[in-house]
């Protein structure tokens, strides 16, 4: 049985109750995230449900309305969330749920939908709807001994981390909204000189802050060098699980290994504060040196399959390798950061 669309504000205590029961490690479906994107980039979030004869929900699909002059109408769960997964008790819910998607953007006259569910036996089956493989998501199990992943490192991931440590570089978690800023400034040089990609604006991660850092739902850990922060790191945490989610360095210290040493301190606090495992994140399956890395700091390649109709289109499709990619990063690059910075905050929501 499906239930009326109902809007993220409106989600109910039951509805509530379902997500953290079958998604509890799932960062993306915090209630407080859905809002946020949707307060912060003007989307438009619909909660897809059903309900079994009893009245109790029996699945869950949030999908985000986007509407921009630059990449037009689509359909996406979620924006700005590497993983997002269906959520139903059995295969005729998690039918409902695909066909009431394609249904919404066939009548909002969406050029696309996609669903950033990762594995799912429905979706894969389902005739309407494209697959595209190209990321994979990568775990790394925590244990309450912060030795136990220690000894399961590669050497050199170990003598990066004792570099670091041995050249003095200190790491320390934020306290305030300043260090917030501290951690901006690494962002936008690494997002628009190292990787040619618009950053997010400073308000989202100002917002990020203000709503998960109480909670402790956001960490964020500061590499600093003779009194300068040279690397940080955003974890989110749900669950049991904590995740990886922003990074940012500056390049004229990377010698000392500073993202390294940021990786085993968020590494050490999470098994010290109960988490199961770390998730380092999506990677696209072009780029290799990311995937060695990842591998090196033992953690383990999951599939991350997204499911499009009525074809693959947009960013999150776009292979780093095309040349398309290539010469929109290689533009981004050459761009002043006082100019980048701006309009990439601007540019942003039309990415998602």
């Amino acid at each position: 049985m499906s239930k009326p669309m109902q809007a993220v504000a409106e989600l109910d205590t039951r509805l509530t109750t379902f997500i953290e029961q079958h998604a509890q490690d799932t960062f993306y479906y915090h209630r407080a995230w859905l809002a946020l994107i949707s307060r912060l980039y003007g989307y438009t979030t619909i909660a897809l449900t059903t309900t079994g004869s009893d009245g109790q929900y029996t699945g869950f699909l949030p999908l985000s309305f986007l509407q921009s002059p630059l990449t037009g109408r689509r359909l996406v769960a979620l924006p700005f969330s590497d993983h997002a997964p269906l959520l139903a008790t059995d295969e005729a819910s998690a039918g409902e749920l695909v066909e009431r998607a394609i249904r919404l953007a066939q009548e909002r006259k969406a050029k696309y939908l996609e669903l950033r569910t990762g594995l799912h036996p429905v979706l894969a089956a389902h005739p309407g709807l494209m697959e595209s493989n190209l990321y994979v998501s990568w775990l790394l199990p925590l244990a309450a001994d912060p030795q136990v992943v220690w000894s399961g490192l590669r050497k050199p991931v170990q003598r990066q981390i004792k570099k670091s440590q041995g050249h003095g570089v200190k790491v320390r978690f934020a306290q305030n909204l300043a260090d917030i800023r501290h951690f901006y400034h690494l962002h936008l040089q690494t997002r628009g000189k190292k990787h040619g990609m618009p950053a997010q604006p400073f308000l989202f991660f100002s917002e990020l802050w203000r709503t998960f850092a109480p909670v402790g739902a956001m960490q964020l850990l500061l590499a600093e060098y003779e009194g300068r922060v040279i690397a940080s790191m955003v974890l989110l945490a749900s669950g049991s699980t904590l995740r990886y989610a922003y990074g940012a360095s500056d390049e004229g210290y990377l010698h000392l290994s500073p993202n390294n040493l940021l990786m085993w301190e968020a590494i050490s606090w999470g098994c010290t504060h109960g988490y199961q495992r770390l998730d380092l994140g999506r990677t696209s399956c072009d780029n290799e040196g990311l995937m060695e890395f990842k591998r090196r700091w033992g953690a383990t390649q999951q599939p991350l399959p997204y499911y499009y109709y009525p074809r693959t289109a947009g960013l999150a499709a776009t292979s780093e390798k095309s040349w398309m990619f290539r010469l929109l990063t290689g533009c981004w690059k050459r761009l002043p950061l006082q100019i980048a910075g701006p309009l990439g905050g601007r540019l942003y929501k039309h990415l998602g």
